[in-house]
């Protein structure tokens, strides 16, 4: 999986650096951005990916850089035996945090059609979790969701116009593709 997603971010990067376009005027404005993806995510304690939904509002800071407050959304259930009778665990996150973002366009000479982008997020998980009706277990047997969210992000936006685009965001938790609405 890993070569795949490499090899894929890897020929972005170059679709993007070799098509020719009308060129780029620096510095480019990055914020004032809307981005909504879905994605899957993959969280150790869970032991499988689960979908995700994203979404997060760029603003510029300084050159090349932006800060996005960022929401995130998963939901997963998981089967567990107690005495001889199988119950499920349920839990809600919604992780909430920045996001902070530098664009490597203007170092990689990158066309105005593309923007590549080292990404982190920093924030806190609000998490909703219970049990089947019945279980009469140890209801603190399960622990799910950290409740402090970081996660480093790799990606790339393909622009169709000045308005909206196309993103590919690959990261350490949550991987996603989606919109990017430009106002």
């Amino acid at each position: 999986m890993k070569k795949i997603t490499y090899t894929l971010l890897a020929l972005l990067i170059m679709v993007g650096l070799t098509t020719t376009a009308q060129e780029r005027s620096y510095p480019e404005k990055f914020g004032k951005t809307l981005n909504l993806g879905i994605g899957l995510g993959y969280y150790g304690y869970v032991g499988h990916p689960l979908p995700v939904f994203h979404a997060d509002f760029e603003f510029d800071v300084v050159r090349n850089f932006t800060l996005a407050p960022f929401i995130n959304f998963y939901s997963y259930r998981n089967r567990y035996k107690h005495q001889d009778n199988y119950y499920y665990y349920y839990e809600s996150v919604i992780p909430i945090g920045v996001k902070a973002t530098y664009y490597f366009d203007e170092l990689l000479n990158a066309n105005n059609k593309w923007d590549f982008y080292l990404a982190g997020s920093l924030g806190f998980a609000i998490r909703n979790s219970h049990w089947d009706d019945g279980y009469d277990g140890d209801p603190d047997n399960f622990h799910g969701a950290n409740p402090l969210y970081i996660d480093l992000h790799i990606g790339s936006e393909y622009h169709f116009n000045n308005k909206l685009g196309a993103f590919l965001d690959l990261s350490t938790g949550v991987s996603t593709i989606g919109l990017a609405v430009h106002f």
